[in-house]
């Protein structure tokens, strides 16, 4: 392998089916925390790593450590200590969503606060994986309700804010219940003696690794966030492409497959858009790019691979519609503009559970990252009648309309109606495809009472017969049920008030819509895309009913019971 040819994740030995996750996905090369974590955790080594959060240390232990799960073993064989009950639950998502292949597995996360009789009987039933706080292992390992006699490998994740917090003296203790021969990773942003002393006490020939994270971005470049809510990310972007006065943008997705489908949209919507991906040839991207320079394309929809080293200095703006894996990742993007001294705008789209992705960012680039608001309707509403006002002046000005004159004049004569109604007519036959108004949406966040499934019921026409629907996309895919109104919406033709109650569960969804949909609304909404997976719409086969009380350990058979969101 060259040395102009980075470490791929086909190169690092990873188990098939996580592998196969990781290309779905759409990761395209590991970050340095992931290239130089992956190979020594897998080959069984204790690790020592400095690095800041958002560098992707998540992925950096969790695909070496699913790579050698014993499936068949329902004891747990991996455990993860978190100084917070978010970043828990982070871990444990993370987790689950790089085990999506693999046959039956479990995670637990375990954290104070959360109902103790849950976590007993989730881990009566067997798991693979358990992420927790100090205080509540400590707790289960008490009452013996987990024991750590086969653990394989433990990971100690943000050590230095377990320092902070006060929980070393936890964690050591928790590390003396596991067997001696365990592999024991410990990751920390900073590396206060304290920890260092932990590191010494516990980890054998540990590997070293130490990850310097880059902190400068151009003084020109404003950064803003975008906090996602009930509207669709395409609308939002709808939104800030009409209302904001830019040169160029680049918009910045993970996957390949996402800048395709966001392209396709952009152009559906008058937008001068191009892909630029992976899998492009080098002629193809080369003719993007210079088009793209030229000023023949407005917005470059990209993954990170693609962009690296692209240069092109009008480029005005910069949005992450798709959060970025690492920090690393989000200061290479947005250094797309700013160039040369010129100023620029970074806008980066996040939902309210990465709050800890911007707070790392924001230390990393010692910047601010300001609240954006989107456009109002109306702001947008003024915007296109501007544009169209100079659209029929320049017209008026540059063309021959003697012909249509005596038009409307033999049309006002002939059907005695007022010039003023026929040229009101003819501004809708104008704008119908792209009309001046935005169609109002819904674009306040869904609620949602503490321990439910995510869902929405929503007003809607009563006398629809309507019928329950299942989507492939559910919570481990980041789904929130404005996503797939958007989604419905905009590939069914299907206004909002015709989308009834969604139910989000773990890896699907459940939503009441007419039931007479045709087959091409359904041939349409199978083929969409929603947070990199397709919807694959089909009736439901039924509703699904909680089980009856059983006794404890003696759970009814196949009932899933839906994730529930926590805040």
């Amino acid at each position: 392998m060259t040395e102009s040819q980075p470490l791929g994740f086909a190169d690092l030995g990873l188990a098939p089916n996580v592998y196969k996750v990781i290309q779905e996905i759409g990761y395209e090369t590991p970050s340095p925390i992931q290239a130089q974590s992956i190979p020594p955790l897998l080959e069984g080594r204790d690790l020592l790593g400095q690095a800041q959060t958002g560098t992707g240390k998540t992925a950096a232990f969790a695909l070496p450590l699913l790579s050698q799960l014993e499936l068949k073993k329902r004891s747990p064989q991996i455990l993860v200590l978190t100084p917070t009950r978010e970043l828990a639950l982070q871990v444990s998502e993370a987790i689950q969503t790089y085990a999506r292949h693999l046959k039956d597995f479990h995670v637990l996360p375990i954290y104070g606060g959360q109902s103790m009789v849950q976590q007993l009987r989730q881990l009566h039933r067997g798991v693979h994986a358990v992420v927790g706080t100090p205080g509540r292992i400590q707790d289960h390992l008490r009452r013996g309700t987990l024991k750590l006699d086969k653990i394989r490998t433990i990971v100690i994740d943000e050590a230095d804010e377990m320092l902070k917090m006060g929980f070393i003296a936890d964690v050591e203790d928790i590390l003396s219940h596991a067997p001696a021969e365990r592999q024991t990773a410990l990751f920390s942003a900073t590396m206060p003696n304290e920890v260092i002393g932990v590191a010494r006490r516990n980890l054998k020939d540990p590997v070293e690794i130490r990850i310097k994270t880059k902190t400068r971005t151009a003084e020109t470049i404003d950064q803003y966030v975008w906090q996602v809510k009930g509207m669709h990310k395409l609308d939002a972007l709808t939104r800030i492409l009409e209302a904001e006065e830019m040169e160029a943008m680049i918009v910045f997705v993970r996957t390949k497959v996402a800048t395709l489908e966001l392209a396709e949209k952009l152009q559906a919507r008058g937008f001068s858009c191009a892909a630029l991906n992976g899998d492009m040839t080098q002629v193809s991207r080369e003719k993007t790019v210079e088009r793209f320079r030229d000023g023949k394309l407005d917005i470059v929809v990209a993954t990170d691979v693609a962009a690296r080293g692209l240069d092109v200095q009008r480029i005005s703006h910069v949005v992450n519609y798709d959060i970025p894996n690492d920090i690393e990742a989000y200061i290479h993007r947005i250094g797309r503009t700013g160039r040369a001294g010129r100023s620029g705008k970074a806008i980066l789209f996040a939902a309210p559970r990465e709050r800890r992705m911007i707070a790392a960012i924001e230390r990393a680039t010692r910047q601010t990252i300001k609240p954006m608001g989107l456009p109002s309707r109306q702001q947008i509403t003024d915007r296109r009648v501007s544009a169209f006002k100079d659209l029929v002046t320049e017209a008026m000005e540059a063309e021959e309309l003697d012909f249509f004159e005596d038009l409307i004049d033999g049309f006002q004569n002939d059907s005695d109606v007022s010039f003023r109604r026929i040229a009101a007519t003819l501004a809708f036959l104008l704008q119908k495809d792209r009309p001046l108004q935005p169609e109002e949406r819904e674009e306040q966040p869904y609620q949602q009472a503490e321990g439910r499934p995510r869902s929405s019921s929503r007003q809607r026409d009563n006398d629809t017969e309507r019928q329950q629907y299942r989507l492939e996309v559910g919570r481990t895919h980041g789904v929130e049920p404005g996503n797939l109104v958007g989604a419905i919406s905009n590939e069914g033709g299907m206004p909002s008030s015709m989308i009834g109650k969604i139910t989000i569960m773990h890896d699907f969804s459940l939503v009441d819509l007419p039931k007479a949909l045709s087959q091409e609304v359904m041939n349409k909404l199978a083929k969409a895309w929603v947070r990199g997976q397709q919807l694959q719409i089909k009736v439901d086969a039924g509703r699904r009913q909680a089980p009856k009380r059983r006794a404890f350990g003696k759970p009814s058979g196949g009932f899933k019971k839906p994730v529930r969101r926590r805040t």
